[in-house]
């Protein structure tokens, strides 16, 4: 069978906060809409604007870090596979379709409200505007833990 990729890049902002649940084992799952932009120019010269929608979901620790950080109007860069599902409606008997997209990677770009440029310096540390900026204090009287994979949210 020939080689095949699915595999979407998208970027934009959360138009709710997430919704986060989880199954009856106990996986957590984290569902969001995300719009993205793009500006054209229609048959008679005039600029147009039109947003897309994206159903996305996370699971397992991306889903906790999505409930955690990531809040409606956030800015992030998704990275993941589109899949669609279907089941058949309880009371109609119908066939239902949705299509989603499953994130396997997740970077916050900034937060509600900023503006790009003072976002994206945060970018790696996944701040918002609303939390504090300001350097630690350092305690000479605590002793330095080591930093394992698992301390690090992302």
């Amino acid at each position: 069978m020939p080689k095949s990729v699915n595999k979407v890049i998208l970027l934009g902002n959360l138009g709710k906060d997430p919704e986060v649940k989880y199954t009856p084992s106990g996986l957590p799952v984290a569902k969001f809409s995300l719009a993205t932009g793009e500006r054209y120019k229609d048959k008679d010269g005039q600029w147009q604007e039109r947003t897309e929608w994206h159903n996305i979901v996370a699971w397992q620790r991306l889903a906790e870090i999505v409930g955690e950080y990531v809040k409606k109007g956030s800015k992030v860069y998704i990275e993941g596979r589109i899949q669609t599902r279907s089941w058949d409606d309880k009371q109609t008997g119908e066939k239902k379709y949705r299509t989603e997209i499953v994130a396997n990677d997740l970077v916050l770009l900034g937060g509600r409200g900023e503006s790009q440029e003072s976002g994206e310096g945060r970018a790696s540390r996944g701040a918002a505007a609303s939390y504090d900026q300001r350097s630690p204090q350092h305690d000479d009287t605590a002793q330095s833990a080591e930093i394992t994979d698992e301390d690090i949210p992302f």
